[in-house]
């Protein structure tokens, strides 16, 4: 089983900014309905939806799952990517959960948000384009896009926790952070971005 890190579910307006670009640029990539990242809370033992784009935009941001279930939950928990065509036929797939978004996808793609610490959350994209997900070449793409946002998610993180203890770390970033440390972590979705458009 592959190592997991309790990833903080409260992120500041710089870190969620960083998960927006990411789940709207794997959006566009994959000519999908919908894309969401889900950061784990070890603590509770959930999956927290931190940032969405398409369907559930509204109001997905901030709703917990079980983390020992459903698609999202097995990717976190091994470390491994997957990508079903047809989740009907998908025994892992917790349709009850995807009920509760008011959007049950017939096909998804998910990659495990992997740092060198572990994993932070999942990557999913919904309902991607035939295309997208009838290739095995587009999961390693996936897989990629998310490694990159997980490092540069992680390097927000850590920079967070040095600046002061947990009560006042995201009152320290927003104070301390300068627009070039922002617009660094920012650049990295960007290169990967174009860096998969340009296919």
């Amino acid at each position: 089983m592959t190592e997991t890190h309790s990833t903080p579910t409260e992120v500041d307006p710089v870190a969620r900014e960083l998960l927006q670009s990411v789940v709207d640029t794997a959006r566009a990539i994959f000519g999908a309905q919908a894309s969401s990242i889900f950061l784990l809370d070890q603590e509770s033992d959930e999956l927290v939806f931190q940032a969405v784009s398409g369907r559930g935009e509204e109001f997905l941001v901030g709703m917990r799952f079980p983390a020992g279930r459903g698609i999202a939950g097995w990717v976190a928990s091994t470390g491994e990517p997957l990508v079903v065509d047809d989740l009907s036929q998908e025994g892992s797939f917790a349709r009850d959960l995807a009920e509760s978004t008011e959007y049950v996808p017939d096909a998804l793609m998910a990659a495990p948000l992997m740092h060198s610490s572990g994993v932070l959350g999942v990557l999913e994209v919904l309902d991607p384009a035939p295309q997208a997900r009838s290739d095995l070449g587009e999961l390693d793409l996936l897989t990629l896009f998310a490694r990159q946002a997980a490092t540069a998610l992680r390097a927000v993180l850590d920079r967070r926790a040095v600046r002061g203890d947990a009560a006042t770390a995201g009152a320290a970033v927003l104070a301390g952070l300068d627009p070039a440390d922002r617009a660094a972590g920012l650049r990295v979705v960007e290169a990967v971005r174009d860096l998969l458009l340009v296919r």
